[in-house]
Formats: C-alpha cells, sequence, structure tokens
C-alpha cells in the first residue's frame, strides 16, 4: 500500500474521504497539517492549511459552485474544490492525484483487498497467472506485480502471444541462431533472455499452439531455453507472468491447453472480475482517464450516476471509449448523463447463406462447413456480439473465431 497523510481539518469536514482512499489501497494517516514530515510524504490538506503544504500536497474546499481542478504548478499543489453533489467523483479524483504510476486504479473495496493479496504475492518469486475478461486490467496487474517485486531494477517485457505469427513464435520466444532458418542472417537472443532478470508477461497465453506449450514447459522447469538451431540450452532467470481472457481449467478440460503446464503456471492464481462486478472502480477509473484528456472535464452526479449503472460488457476499454466520446462532443462545460453515449454491445449484420440452385449434389463437407458458420451466428446472436463470449461458448480461440467472420463476410459479398 500507498501511504497518504491526511490532516484532521479535512477528516472533520469531509469524513468520508479517508473510507474512500483505504478502498482505494492507501494507509491513511491522520496528522496535524503543521506537524512535521519525512521530504517525500505527501499530503492531503485544507485550502485554508496551505501555509504548511509542500508542492506534492492536495487542496481540497468544500463550495457552493461549480467544481474546479487546479493541476499543481510553478511549486504550488494541487487544488480541488467541489460541492456535496460532487463529492464522490472529487474523492476519487483526489485518490488519482495521489496515485504512485505503478499503482492500479481501485476504488472498491473487493478491489482493493485483491491489490493486498497481489502485493504480497509480487513479494515472491512465483509465476502468477492472471484471468478476466478483455479489459479488465491485467496487463495493469501484471506491471504492478514487477513493481512490487524484488526484480523491479530490471526489465519488464509484455508480449501478446495472439499478436506473434504463427512460424515465428519459437524463435521470438527462445531466440535462434544464425542461419537456422530461411531470412535468419542474424542470430536474436529471443524474449525470454531479453527479460532474463526481470520479468515476461504472457498475454493471451491460451493462443499458443500444443507444440510451444511444452517447450514453454521445458523453459519454466528447468529455467533453460534452446535457441532455435543451437544444441546446448541457455540459462535463464526470468519470472513468468500468464494472462488468458478465458477459462484455463475449460481449455485443459477441453484438450486445447496441456495439463501441466495448466498447473505450473497456476502457482498464484488472480481473478480479476468484470467492471460491472466492481462499481467502486467505475470513478476511479474514469478519473484516471479524464485526467489523461488534453483538458480535464468534471462529469456530474447524474454523469457518475449512469456510468455506474452500465453493465459495461467492455470493461475498462467501453469505458474509455464513451468518456472520450463525450469530452468531445459534450453540449456545455461539463460530461453530463445525456453526453455519455453508451450503446450495448455490437451486433454484427447476420447474413442468410444464399440458396443456390445447382444439379450439383451437395456434398458433406459443405453442410458441415455451413454448420459450423451458423453455429458462429448463434453464439453472436446469444453473446450481443461479445466476441470473446462468444468463442468461449463455442469452445474455440479468438483469434479462430476472425477466421469465420471473415468467411461470413466474403459469402455476403
Amino acid at each position: 500500500m500507498s501511504s497518504l497523510d491526511v490532516s484532521r481539518g479535512v477528516c472533520a469536514l469531509v469524513p468520508g474521504l479517508q473510507h474512500w482512499l483505504e478502498n482505494a489501497f492507501f494507509t491513511v494517516r491522520i496528522v496535524e497539517a503543521q506537524s512535521p514530515r519525512e521530504r517525500d510524504d505527501r499530503r492531503v490538506l485544507l485550502a485554508t492549511e496551505i501555509g504548511h503544504a509542500t508542492h506534492r500536497d492536495i487542496l481540497i474546499n468544500l463550495v457552493d459552485g461549480a467544481p474546479s481542478l487546479v493541476s499543481a504548478a510553478n511549486g504550488l499543489p494541487a487544488r480541488v474544490a467541489f460541492g456535496l453533489e460532487d463529492m464522490g467523483f472529487a474523492f476519487a479524483l483526489i485518490a488519482e492525484l495521489a496515485r504512485p504510476a505503478a499503482l492500479p486504479a481501485v476504488g472498491d473495496a473487493a478491489s482493493a483487498r485483491l491489490m493486498t493479496m497481489a502485493g504480497r504475492v509480487a513479494r515472491s518469486d512465483a509465476t502468477v497467472l492472471i484471468q478476466g475478461d478483455t479489459g479488465t486490467g491485467k496487463e495493469g496487474m501484471a506491471r504492478f506485480l514487477h513493481a512490487q517485486s524484488g526484480r523491479v531494477t530490471r526489465d519488464f517485457i509484455a508480449v501478446n502471444c495472439a499478436a506473434l505469427p504463427e512460424t515465428m513464435m519459437e524463435a521470438m520466444l527462445f531466440g535462434h541462431r544464425k542461419g537456422s532458418f530461411t531470412g535468419a542472417a542474424n542470430a536474436s537472443e529471443g524474449l525470454f533472455l531479453a527479460a532474463d532478470g526481470g520479468t515476461l508477461f504472457l498475454d493471451e497465453i491460451a493462443e499458443l499452439p500444443l507444440a510451444l506449450q511444452a517447450k514453454l514447459l521445458r523453459a519454466l522447469q528447468e529455467g533453460e531455453v534452446l535457441p532455435v538451431g543451437a544444441t546446448h540450452p541457455v540459462p535463464v532467470n526470468v519470472r513468468i507472468i500468464a494472462a488468458c481472457n478465458r477459462n484455463l481449467a475449460a481449455e485443459v478440460a477441453a484438450g486445447r491447453f496441456r495439463e501441466d503446464l495448466y498447473w505450473r503456471l497456476n502457482v498464484m492464481p488472480l481473478e480479476l472480475r468484470p467492471l460491472a462486478e466492481r462499481p467502486g472502480d467505475i470513478a476511479a477509473i474514469a478519473a484516471a482517464m479524464l485526467l489523461r484528456q488534453p483538458e480535464f472535464i468534471w462529469p456530474t452526479a447524474n454523469a457518475l450516476e449512469k456510468l455506474t449503472a452500465h453493465v459495461w460488457p467492455g470493461n475498462a476499454r467501453e469505458l474509455g471509449n464513451v468518456l472520450q466520446r463525450a469530452v468531445v462532443l459534450r453540449d456545455g462545460d461539463r460530461i453530463d448523463a445525456d453526453d455519455l453515449h453508451i450503446s450495448g454491445a455490437p451486433k454484427l449484420r447476420v447474413v442468410q447463406a444464399k440458396v443456390l440452385e445447382t444439379a450439383e449434389p451437395i456434398r458433406l463437407r459443405d453442410v458441415a462447413h455451413n454448420s459450423k458458420l451458423e453455429a458462429v451466428r448463434a453464439a453472436l446472436r446469444e453473446t450481443d456480439g461479445h466476441r470473446a463470449a462468444a468463442a468461449a461458448k463455442l469452445g474455440i480461440s479468438e483469434r479462430t473465431l476472425r477466421y469465420r467472420l471473415a468467411e461470413m463476410r466474403e459469402l455476403a459479398a
């Protein structure tokens, strides 16, 4: 946890702030504004306590009018003014202004408990398996684990296994020797050796082919890799954090993922819940995203209520899209509920297969192929067009689903 000092005056004026900050993964210390402090201490003070503030602090003021944020500049601390109606988002904003860069934006009590457990996991060197839907913050959690570990001074390398070319996966992960295959004009150390001493984050681990899973298993077991074209293994000291947006145990049961590799990865499992199940995080993530915009725009209480009520099938990515649209298309000085253009999950146009009159007999393989496409259509309808959910329902990877959708588009052309 990160520590944050809050003056007694602030606690008396807005007593709910301490509870919010604790849910945002801060250790809150109640202090007198004028009390001595360490050089790097950060405090939340009343605007009237500015005489005791440094440029690292946050000053707050309770006002009757519109809320405002003045960023820290010219040696002066950040200043946040808000009324009772905007207090909920103001608390999230204060926590975000104080949040260290390596800490994910959280505001839900359950998320704070998860972060506490993740902090304990980070201090070990155990392999971690992070599972959760797309957009739930798996890479952010992986970066937090690295930042809290003893490997923080070494490299953190993130790789999306679904984006690796299938023919180059082994060489990119484990490296290759010069001349080991056509086009290998020079040797390459590979991602494992590039992360030596640090952390290697393997996102979408379920996308690895079974043959490569066996080689990954050996690398984890023996602590060494065999580059393509090499005859002797190379020792490597790397911590593996793997992530998957599907149920990896179900992938094992379906025969698409090696059971021995699953147990090797599943030493320290972390499950990230969908955003809709942690409503306290919505304001925290919204504050983080709005602060990254060129101009900070306050959302109204009605807008925040609308954000909290949505189910967010796209999780944080969908939330970011909604807020970015609102910042650009808003009618007034603030983001109101009407400025939030929230739609349901995209529904793909279902194309009915054309029946061709032909004298040729129907081939069995064509019937099987059309049945597969119809199953894809049905899964997309049942999941409101959510591709990750449809792929999981069909028991295929998202990459395979993309191939099927491309075929459907060609048929419709």
